[in-house]
């Protein structure tokens, strides 16, 4: 399941019971600031290396991680395996285990070619989830021509067009352009990262999902917060309620004070 908000990018992994749904892995672009990634974190190479994560975290998870790493070399080209005559989107079948399939759930999103979630597929994808899908909703695609480009594809995963963008902002001349600049920009500014560097940032962030991807917390936060001891400061705590005839002699004491004030 993929959803996307104004900020992050969410992935997850659930099945569904008779009374309700698990999840059994997930996964959110918030979390790409461990792996260096802390500017533009809504964007198609968010969507990317969020589905990377949960794929490689899933994997982990199930004990099939090394028997199912992947696309370790990023190309923007679909994978498929023919094995008993099934299709599987992954390079290679294990005689003993097979991979771990899933169905995209992209909810209410209009699939139009180039969407977000199809970022986050394909990064699931090259995690080494086993996903039924094609080519024909990822960038690079022309339906018209019914052709595919994969290096158009791979230049989204990598920010390249957000890079280009960037170059083309700073070549601007006009008074204003600095400004704008900054506005749109000044998060990747702050965190390091230019039109010059954005493939080799996004790609060590790869390297680096991979190298770890487990969660940063083991227990889930309701776990957290009951194991937790906290304390408070008992003279902040909130009053005791008092009954109306208190709270009118509150008000007639305060009343009575402000006239003898008054007549000072």
């Amino acid at each position: 399941m993929v959803r996307s908000s104004n900020r992050y990018i969410t992935c997850q992994i659930v099945y569904s019971e008779i009374n309700c749904d698990k999840v059994i892995c997930q996964a959110s672009s918030r979390e790409l600031p461990r792996y260096g990634i802390n500017a533009g974190l809504k964007n198609y190479a968010a969507a990317y290396m969020t589905g990377l994560l949960v794929a490689r975290r899933v994997l982990t998870q199930l004990g099939l991680n090394e028997l199912y790493e992947g696309n370790t070399e990023v190309t923007g080209e679909v994978v498929q395996t023919e094995y008993n005559d099934r299709t599987f989107f992954v390079e290679e079948v294990d005689e003993d285990k097979k991979p771990f399939r899933c169905v995209l759930d992209l909810g209410l999103v209009a699939t139009t070619v180039g969407n977000r979630v199809f970022g986050a597929l394909k990064g699931a994808v090259d995690g080494g989830l086993d996903i039924p899908h094609n080519e024909k909703n990822f960038p690079g695609y022309d339906r018209e021509a019914k052709e595919y480009d994969a290096d158009e594809h791979r230049s989204k995963i990598f920010g390249l067009h957000v890079a280009e963008y960037m170059e083309a902002m700073k070549e601007e001349d006009e008074e204003n352009a600095a400004e704008d600049y900054t506005r749109q920009f000044g998060a990747f500014e702050k965190a390091g990262i230019d039109h010059e560097n954005m493939e080799e940032k996004i790609s060590e962030a790869h390297d680096a999902i991979r190298a770890d991807p487990s969660p940063r917390f083991s227990e889930s936060a309701k776990k957290r917060r009951a194991a937790s001891e906290q304390t408070y400061d008992k003279k902040f705590a909130n009053r005791k309620p008092i009954s109306l005839a208190q709270r009118k002699a509150r008000v007639a004491q305060k009343k009575a004070h402000y006239a003898a004030t008054a007549e000072e």
